[in-house]
């Protein structure tokens, strides 16, 4: 998007990103314009690809999905076949939610979700000592979590914000 989004783009960013169902009437009364004028900022700012989609955040506990952890990677070859065949094997795991190619001691961190310790450790049995790109991992387990946001941290009081 050339053009610089304003202040208001912003107010609609923020509060769509905290309340992703809000309707367009109460999104227009939230930052005082009309809906018609409110409609179609959002549509430009998702024509734009500021806005790229819209999820529904679920409660993984009552989804039995009770365990939750980080994994250090380190691959055996830094190859691009080898990193792009260990990011399309990663693809194909349906309990790493996310993959991060990353900077330091490991290659790669992955969060990764799963009913209990049991189905932890069959994925590791089954699937991931099945990938030859790793060399050694390292599981970081959550215990709990204390913020969990999903508001960019960018100032949105601004009057003008030129995007990349």
């Amino acid at each position: 998007m050339a053009n610089t989004i304003d202040r208001t783009d912003l107010k609609i960013l923020k509060i769509l990103q905290d309340k992703g169902r809000i309707t367009n009437l109460q999104l227009s009364s939230d930052i005082g314009l009309s809906p018609a004028p409110t409609l179609e900022r959002v549509k430009k700012l998702e024509r734009s690809g500021i806005i790229k989609d819209y999820h529904a955040v679920l409660n993984e506990n009552k989804l039995g999905l009770g365990i939750q952890g980080f994994m250090l990677v380190t691959l055996s070859r830094h190859k691009s076949h080898s990193i792009n065949d260990f990011i399309e094997q990663m693809n194909g795991i349906e309990a790493v939610v996310e993959c991060y190619h990353i900077t330091g001691a490991a290659d790669f961190m992955l969060k990764i979700k799963v009913k209990d310790i049991e189905a932890y450790e069959k994925l590791l049995r089954e699937k991931l000592s099945a990938v030859e790109e790793i060399a050694q991992m390292q599981t970081l387990m959550i215990l709990s979590s204390s913020k969990l946001s999903r508001v960019l941290p960018i100032n949105y009081d601004q009057d003008k914000f030129k995007p990349e």
